[in-house]
């Protein structure tokens, strides 16, 4: 089993959030388990390679 980080808030009756590794595609839930399942779906989509153009964010090692 794989993790990954995300980032998340509520705004009145709604969850929002993000994956750390693609922070330019948000999305909601009416619950916290609800947000969640809508980042798994949502995570299972930026990585199908079926998408053009999808951002990313990484690291890079300075000298």
């Amino acid at each position: 089993m794989r993790t990954t980080k995300f980032v998340y808030w509520q705004e009145d009756e709604w969850w929002l959030g993000y994956l750390e590794e693609f922070p330019d595609y948000w999305t909601q839930g009416t619950t916290l388990e609800d947000l969640e399942e809508h980042l798994r779906d949502l995570h299972a989509d930026l990585t199908s390679g079926e998408l053009p153009g999808v951002r990313h964010v990484a690291d890079l090692t300075l000298a």
